[in-house]
């Protein structure tokens, strides 16, 4: 007879000499600061690049109206607890959005500041 269990998920930690983003929900480690490209939407969103994000799931892209045009997005989530905390730009049909293409959003409401803020 096999006993099944339910396996832990591995956790990455970024170095604790740069300042990072955490899940405010588990404190999960999700993004290094220096990989933050800019704060959009009146500070309730960050735009991250895909270099600096750990302990991010990604689900299916699907097509979708947003403020700056239709773009194909992920919705992507805590690895830990499994929190919705943005989306990923998969695609962008606007050649002026082309940039976001890779790149996350993570939303601040989601996020804790960690490792020597001031």
């Amino acid at each position: 007879m096999v006993k099944m269990t339910k396996s832990k998920t591995f956790q990455a930690y970024l170095p604790n000499c740069h300042r990072t983003y955490s899940c405010i929900h588990c404190r999960a480690h999700l993004a290094n600061h220096d990989e933050l490209i800019s704060k959009v939407s009146g500070d309730s969103n960050g735009l991250i690049n895909s270099v600096g994000v750990v302990n991010v799931g990604c689900g299916p892209a699907e097509e979708r109206v947003l403020l700056t045009g239709l773009h194909a997005v992920a919705d992507i989530y805590c690895e830990n607890c499994k929190t919705t905390l943005g989306w990923k730009y998969e695609h962008a049909f606007e050649s002026s959005q082309k940039y976001k293409e890779g790149k996350f959003i993570i939303e601040l409401a989601h996020m804790i500041k960690d490792n020597g803020w001031d």
